[in-house]
C-alpha cells in the first residue's frame, strides 16, 4: 500500500459491523494534499462514510467536500470553489483478477467504482484524495480572465476563430 497524505486505514474488521466515518485533514494534510494536486490552497478537506463488510471486501459510501483555491487556466489568477462529491465505492479482492489476452473485457456502470482490497484492508483517505481529484474543474476560469485577456490584447476565440476572417470580409466591397 503507498503511503497518502491522508492516511485513513480500514480494516475487515472495522467495518465487521458497519462503522461511521467522519474525520477532517488537519493544516500538514491540507498542504501535502494541494501540492500533489497542484492547488494554490486546500483550506478544507474532510471525509464522512459510512463502511461496511460486503461480500468479497469492503464497501464505503459517503462525500468528500473541501474549499480549494485553483490557479485560472488563462491567468494564473486564483480561483476559489467549494466542492462536495459523493462517492460510493467498493474494495474487492478480485478487482485484479486476471483476464487473458484473448478475453474481451466489458465495464459497466457498476464496475466503474471498484478497487482493489490491499489484504485486509483500505486506505479510505486516499480514495478521498482521489475523489477530491476527480472532483476539480480540469480548466479553472476566472471570472474576470476574459476581461484581462482583453486588455492585454489576446484575441478570443470568436476574434481569432475562422469565421472572424469572413465576418471581416463582409464588410468589405468587391475590388
Amino acid at each position: 500500500m503507498t503511503t497518502s497524505e491522508f492516511p485513513l486505514i480500514v480494516t475487515l474488521a472495522d467495518a465487521a459491523h458497519g462503522r461511521t466515518i467522519a474525520v477532517e485533514a488537519d493544516a500538514d494534510a491540507r498542504e501535502a494534499i494541494a501540492r500533489r494536486l497542484g492547488l494554490v490552497a486546500l483550506n478544507r478537506f474532510s471525509l464522512s462514510a459510512e463502511v461496511r463488510v460486503v461480500a468479497g471486501g469492503i464497501a464505503a459510501k459517503g462525500e468528500v467536500s473541501a474549499d480549494v483555491v485553483q490557479a485560472c487556466a488563462a491567468t494564473d489568477l486564483p480561483v476559489p470553489a467549494t466542492l462536495a462529491e459523493a462517492f460510493d465505492l467498493r474494495f474487492l479482492r478480485d478487482v485484479d483478477a486476471p483476464a487473458s489476452e484473448d478475453d474481451e473485457i466489458e465495464i459497466g456502470s457498476e464496475d466503474l467504482d471498484l478497487l482493489p482490497l490491499d489484504g485486509d484492508r483500505i486506505d479510505l483517505g486516499e480514495a478521498a484524495v482521489q475523489t477530491l481529484s476527480l472532483a476539480l474543474d480540469p480548466f479553472p476560469r476566472h471570472p474576470d480572465a476574459t476581461r484581462i485577456l482583453a486588455e492585454k490584447g489576446v484575441l478570443s476565440e470568436e476574434a481569432a476563430g475562422p469565421f472572424a476572417a469572413l465576418a471581416k470580409l463582409r464588410g468589405k466591397p468587391d475590388a
